[in-house]
């Protein structure tokens, strides 16, 4: 269970630095990338301009972002180490409990949807087909969706948490391993909610530029926002329960090998502020999930020298 002990005082000049780092680099980073022009067009029905295929590797970059303010603040500005970011692998159950657990959410929210009449699925690939038409790509020998649909699918449970996990890392080493234990002596709910109100501001530049939501600038950043807090509660508890912010890269990977794999290309035609994993229906799967999850630790407040729990 967690150390209920919350008589740590919030560290403003570390919370202060760390954000000021971490949205200072990142918008202006995010700013030169739209000022280039660069199409934020990543669906595959959406109208406009395709990205260039580097595109995913300049904005996967960006997420690095918060670990190297991580690094700054701890190293140079509070200098109090690293003990406090929880850098360690722990236990391996719930790395596997968590690609598995992911998945399944993944599957409710999509099946959830196609229920509520918010999306069909695209058995035979059609929006997949014109997308790779569209950036010149023969598909005279498109494989078979019945066989391709499952390959892609055993990938991103096997090879998407590890590969994705990377750079999932490179933004809960800030995320979950700096900014949530410093958050944590306001109390759980009040650290919860602002560490996703937090992360998904930290997405608004992409998200106006039409990045995830086209068509839904403002309204997506909001709907960002309300995923990031969901979903959070989950990756949160985890996390702190763990005492791993590996463990908080590895099922942000999970839950990216999932986004950007079979369902996307399963739904293309999700309506990004209601269904899907980004809409109405994904908020709440991950808020009963993560209820769930929370309801099983009884904790307010974590401190980092606390012994790991395993």
């Amino acid at each position: 269970m967690f150390d209920t002990n919350c008589n740590a005082m919030i560290n403003r000049q570390g919370i202060g630095s760390f954000l000021l780092l971490t949205f200072g680099i990142t918008f202006v980073y995010e700013a030169c990338l739209i000022a280039s022009g660069m199409s934020m067009n990543f669906g595959l029905t959406s109208a406009g301009p395709t990205p260039p295929a580097y595109a995913p590797v300049l904005i996967g970059l960006v997420m690095w972002v918060p670990t190297i303010s991580t690094v700054v603040v701890v190293k140079f500005i509070t200098k109090e180490g690293f003990g406090l970011t929880n850098f360690r692998i722990g236990a391996l159950k719930p790395y596997a409990v968590s690609a598995l657990v992911i998945p399944a959410a993944f599957a409710v929210i999509y099946s959830l949807t196609w229920l509520l009449g918010l999306a069909t699925p695209d058995w035979q690939l059609q929006g997949l087909r014109q997308a790779l038409v569209a950036k010149d790509i023969d598909t005279a020998n498109f494989p078979d969706p019945r066989l391709l649909l499952p390959g892609i699918f055993c990938a991103s449970l096997v090879m998407g948490p590890v590969v994705n996990g990377l750079f999932g890392f490179g933004e809960e080493f800030g995320w979950r391993g700096y900014l949530l234990p410093k958050l944590m002596p306001l109390g759980k709910w009040k650290a919860y909610t602002l560490v996703g109100i937090i992360w998904g501001l930290w997405h608004a530049p992409l998200i106006l530029a039409g990045f995830n939501y086209p068509g839904f600038p403002v309204l997506g950043v909001l709907c960002m926002i309300g995923m990031t807090t969901t979903f959070g509660f989950y990756i949160n508890d985890m996390t702190l329960r763990h005492r791993s912010s590996v463990l908080a890269g590895w099922m942000h990977g999970a839950f990216n090998s999932q986004f950007y794999g079979l369902w996307r290309i399963l739904f293309p035609n999700a309506h990004p502020l209601l269904g899907g994993v980004t809409g109405l229906v994904g908020m709440l799967v991950w808020a009963a999930l993560g209820l769930a999850v929370t309801r099983r630790t009884a904790a307010a407040c974590v401190e980092p020298s606390a012994p790991p729990h395993r």
